[in-house]
């Protein structure tokens, strides 16, 4: 019959085999937006390169860094793990912080203007919630 009713049986286990983990959780992910600021440093960058890549929208990746300067510090990439700048000094605290105690952040590009000597890049900082 084309109307009957089935009762398919399904685990855990194999709705993870057949979709990946990535697909089950991604329903559950939640960014929280916590602050919106600048990438500082992108003066000093050896590399240009990144900067003249980078586009409104781009996703942005937050890494502890060790930096004798400053340790709190933590290091803006680009998708290709391309060295952007930092978090500024006066913005670190409390992103190394919940960075330390293993919570995810990331950011994203909400603006980008070239100047006369830098390249001025704001970013809006998220916290990764399962």
């Amino acid at each position: 019959m084309s109307n009957e009713l089935t009762v398919k049986k399904e685990n855990v286990l194999s709705v993870i085999d057949e979709k990946g983990i990535g697909e089950v959780i991604k329903p559950l992910v939640r960014e929280i937006h916590l602050f919106d600021t600048y990438i500082a440093g992108t003066s000093y960058l050896k590399d240009k390169e990144p900067l003249k890549r980078i586009q409104v929208g781009d996703r942005l990746t937050l890494k502890r860094e060790d930096n004798p300067y400053d340790d709190k510090a933590i290091v803006v990439l680009d998708s290709q793990n391309s060295k952007l700048g930092y978090v500024p000094e006066k913005d670190n605290v409390v992103f190394s912080r919940l960075m330390d105690a293993g919570k995810l952040l990331t950011a994203r590009v909400l603006t980008v203007k070239n100047q006369e000597y830098f390249t001025k890049i704001s970013m809006a900082i998220f916290l990764i919630d399962y």
